[in-house]
């Protein structure tokens, strides 16, 4: 499984050979308590990946969430409690962290984007723009904050972009390139930079017009030559603090590389306790 393998390889990267520091403190097993501790607000993911890791290491470690994904948390909450022995809890400490962190802190950064959007009906959307080898969680990160996945992998949608379009000579060749070898049902988006190629995109039938690295002034006239004949989605550089300005132009949807490469980790923290 996908994810085992992932979480496997963590535990691997972070313990190796084992954990010379617990073992040295802890020579012989020694029964502890600790609590998953929210340092600040936000949203809550990667409780059952932090169950998971503990299992993965030590079957015998009993897990209690006491929040579950999706969740808001506010500074002091426990999220879960763990009881085993002592060393594994240590060795797990990590690697548990390190997924909760960061993909709370992405759930958060999704859901302060959903928020300034919502109110002018635009979607928001995740991008490919992963940490490499850790996409099927952060992309499940986004949904849990409220946001939508854009396409998983180059094999799930076609997406045309300024590279593409160099290589075929124009937009409307690319498009018609790529119609000639696809399926009926699928949807073809398209990459712009300038309203001239939006007005071409639109001609050769695109389904989707990425609008990239556009100002507010020029998406909204985009909006207003597509007039509702495709989707239009706004991208390129975008923050969570910018949403609203972008979405008030008229866009359909708003993807954002920010919320998987810059969103800062929620902080939250393991406290564990001799029984």
């Amino acid at each position: 499984m996908l994810i085992e393998r992932i979480l496997r390889q963590a535990l691997e990267e972070d313990i190796c050979r084992g954990d010379i520091t617990s073992k040295a403190i802890t020579p012989l097993p020694v029964l502890a308590t600790a609590d998953f501790v929210s340092k600040s607000p936000g949203i809550l993911v990667g409780v059952e990946i932090a169950q998971r890791v503990f299992h993965l290491l030590d079957p015998a470690i009993k897990f209690q969430p006491l929040l579950h994904d999706g969740k808001r948390v506010e500074k002091g909450d426990i999220i879960a409690s763990i009881t085993g022995d002592a060393r594994s809890i240590l060795s797990g400490e990590r690697v548990a962290l390190n997924f909760m962190q960061r993909l709370s802190g992405i759930a958060t950064a999704t859901y302060i984007a959903v928020e300034a959007a919502t109110p002018f009906g635009a979607m928001i959307t995740d991008t490919r723009k992963t940490t490499p080898g850790l996409r099927i969680l952060e992309k499940y990160a986004v949904r849990m904050g409220g946001g939508k996945n854009h396409r998983f992998g180059l094999d799930d949608a076609v997406l045309i972009k300024d590279n593409h379009i160099q290589i075929a000579g124009s937009v409307t060749k690319a498009i018609q390139l790529v119609r000639a070898e696809i399926g009926h049902m699928v949807k073809v988006e398209v990459e712009v930079e300038t309203l001239d190629e939006v007005k071409e995109a639109l001609a050769a039938g695109a389904d989707v017009i990425m609008l990239d690295n556009m100002e507010p002034a020029g998406m909204k006239e985009a909006v207003a030559l597509v007039a509702g004949k495709a989707m239009v989605e706004a991208s390129g550089g975008i923050t969570p603090t910018q949403v609203a300005t972008v979405a008030a132009t008229g866009v359909d949807v708003i993807s954002l590389g920010w919320i998987t490469h810059s969103a800062p980790p929620l902080d939250i923290s393991l406290d564990i306790r001799v029984d």
